[in-house]
This record gives structure tokens, C-alpha cells and sequence, in this order.
């Protein structure tokens, strides 16, 4: 994988279930969209990403789909929820990693794989660049590719990350305090 850059366009990556669309949960846990019927945006994400967007933010998925290697989904079934999800979005990049943990590969959350793969590609600056996400793989890659984080904390029933840089209730009040901010200015406040 080649290094990203240092200068280039400013990006908010985003996770997708649980940031981009709710996720399905079940007994406090969260899961996927088994299909596009399941599929629901989350409250407010359609604005938020037209005003990032708007703003010269590049919005990028980066998504964990292990279900692809457990054989619970496919990559057409993720592909088609994705294909849904830009019908009604300004989303236009999204990058998967179909692997579960067994497969020690270098694109799976918490390692940052799939953002630094996404601004090698895209030409996006880390440096102006932000993750919004949902569970502590996602802060873990933000903290690997140093890109500071907002954690939306749905108070799932599962392991909590140990930094992030803000902890919201949605992508929408994310992406309000990322616009109330010069898109050059970098962030280091950190928080637990």
C-alpha cells in the first residue's frame, strides 16, 4: 500500500452502519443490513453529507464487512446496500474490508488500512482529514492514521474506545462542529 499524502483534499471517513445508516440491533448489539430493505439512513446523514460535501470535504466510507468471509452476506448484497445508500446520498467512495479478524489483513478497522488506502487513491491531506464512527475499531484506525475522531456513542453493549477527540450522538452533530471549524485548522483536543 502506498503512503498517503501529506497535501491534497480534506476527507471525513465515515463507518457506515451505526454512522451512515442505523444498524439492525439485536440483545444491545449491532449488526448490519442484512439487505436494502433493511436498509434505514440515519437521522439528519443525507444533510450532513451534502454540507460536508459542500464544504470540500470528501466523504469516504470505511466499512468492516466481515460478513462477506463468515458467509452470512456476499459482496453483491454489500454492494447493492451501498449502490442504495449513494441513490440518496452525495456518498460516491466507499472502501470495504471483507475479512474477519482471522484473516490478520491490513485493511480491517482497527487497523488503518482502509483510510490510508483511501487517501493514497483519492489524494486526500490526513492532516485535515476526520473519522466519524460508532465502535473502538473505529477510533483505533483514526488514532493509526492520525486523523482525529468523533465517536458516536449509541451506548452499544460492547467493548468502548479507550481516545477519541469527540463523542457525539450523530453524524449530523458531527458534521456541525467539523463546519464550525476553518477546514485548514487541525485538531488535537483529546478526550476519554
Amino acid at each position: 500500500m502506498s503512503e498517503a499524502k501529506t497535501s491534497g483534499r480534506p476527507a471525513v471517513f465515515l463507518d457506515r452502519d451505526g454512522v451512515v445508516n442505523q444498524a439492525v440491533v439485536r440483545r444491545g448489539m449491532p449488526y448490519p443490513p442484512a439487505s436494502v430493505h433493511e436498509l434505514v439512513l440515519a437521522e439528519g446523514a443525507v444533510q450532513a453529507i451534502a454540507d460536508l460535501s459542500a464544504a470540500g470535504y470528501v466523504c469516504v466510507v470505511v466499512t468492516n464487512q466481515p460478513d462477506i468471509a463468515r458467509g452470512s452476506s456476499s459482496w453483491d448484497t454489500v454492494w447493492a446496500i451501498h449502490q442504495a445508500i449513494a441513490a440518496q446520498t452525495a456518498l460516491r467512495h466507499f472502501y470495504v474490508c471483507p475479512h474477519d479478524d482471522a484473516s490478520a489483513c491490513c485493511c480491517r478497522k482497527p487497523l488503518p488500512g482502509l483510510l490510508l488506502q483511501a487517501a493514497a487513491e483519492l489524494g486526500l491531506d490526513l492532516s485535515r482529514s476526520y473519522l466519524v464512527g460508532d465502535r473502538w475499531r473505529d477510533m483505533a484506525a483514526a488514532e493509526g492514521a492520525g486523523v482525529p475522531s468523533f465517536f458516536v456513542d449509541h451506548g452499544w453493549q460492547e467493548r468502548r474506545p479507550e481516545r477519541w477527540d469527540w463523542r457525539v450522538h450523530s453524524l449530523a452533530e458531527a458534521a456541525t462542529l467539523i463546519l464550525s471549524r476553518p477546514i485548514s485548522e487541525k485538531q488535537h483536543e483529546k478526550s476519554k
